[in-house]
Formats: C-alpha cells, sequence, structure tokens
C-alpha cells in the first residue's frame, strides 16, 4: 500500500500576537478568495519579506521557498 506524504510535514507551527486590525484584514483577505486562509496569506507575506529583506541581499538565495504558496 502506497503511504501519501503529508504536504505540510517540513512546516513548523509558529504562534504570534497580532493586532485585531490585522487580522480583519487577514480575514478580509481570505474572503475576497485572495487566499484559502490565514496560514497561507502569513506565509505569503513571510517569503516576500525575507526576500526583499534579506536573500535579496544575497542573491543565491532567492529562490528558496518560491514554489510554495502561489495561489494569488
Amino acid at each position: 500500500m502506497k503511504t501519501k506524504k503529508k504536504p505540510n510535514q517540513s512546516m513548523k507551527l509558529v504562534t504570534a500576537l497580532l493586532p485585531e486590525a490585522y487580522l480583519e484584514g487577514l480575514d478580509d483577505l481570505v474572503r475576497t478568495n485572495m487566499y484559502p486562509n490565514r496560514s497561507c496569506a502569513i506565509r505569503n507575506a513571510v517569503r516576500d519579506m525575507l526576500k526583499q529583506e534579506l536573500w535579496g541581499k544575497n542573491q543565491g538565495r532567492t529562490n528558496i521557498g518560491s514554489n510554495q504558496d502561489r495561489s494569488r
């Protein structure tokens, strides 16, 4: 019997406190179908920030994480 690999196997849980306005904005993005859920929207935001702030300075690392969460 073939076992399916869990898609979130390499992801780690992170807990963060966010202002209510941020949560309302995230919920608006989900409600308007720009993202399937809050987690996906947050992952994309973190990825974009890392690309701009960190990986852009280290030219060879810009492709890391670019294939995940392309739902925009």
